[in-house]
């Protein structure tokens, strides 16, 4: 991903959201912040901290996979779509290191209806991919919360 040479758009949340992966209002979270670039695929770059751990200096399994359904599930919010996610694999390619600068990107496949099939890979800093994943997302009405509409 060379930034500079491409347009990214932020993807906007709510101050109040407390998704584990994207919520600004969850201090125990990730606090991953995405782009969508003009192709309308989802990048981002994180840089995760050591106490989401497996093995010492490498990524828990359970949070390369909640890295890759955020960064899916924001390829379909991309496209003014909610979903949430109906199957999801995932390839373990490489030891994804803690505390150092990775890459995540994904991008919306095919769709058929209310369902979405989507791709996305966590990579490091290089461009070497580390793990990759591919989910089918189904397409759900929001519902109202007492704050609102959510995002």
């Amino acid at each position: 991903m060379t930034k500079a040479a491409e347009e990214l758009t932020p993807f906007a949340h709510k101050a109040s959201n407390t998704c584990f992966g994207c919520g600004p209002a969850n201090p125990a979270g990730l606090q991953l912040k995405f782009f969508v670039r003009g192709d309308g695929s989802v990048v981002c770059s994180a840089n995760i901290p050591d106490r989401f751990e497996g093995l010492y200096s490498y990524l828990h399994g359970g949070i390369i996979a909640t890295l890759l359904d955020e960064i899916m599930s924001k390829a379909v919010r991309a496209r003014g779509l909610s979903g949430m996610t109906r199957h999801m694999e995932i390839e373990y390619l490489r030891p994804v290191p803690s505390k150092t600068p990775i890459q995540l990107e994904a991008h919306l496949s095919h769709t058929e209806g209310r369902k979405h099939w989507v791709q996305g890979c966590v990579m490091s800093e290089r461009g070497t991919v580390l793990a990759r994943g591919k989910g089918l997302f189904v397409e759900v009405r929001p519902r109202e919360t007492p704050d609102g509409p959510p995002e």
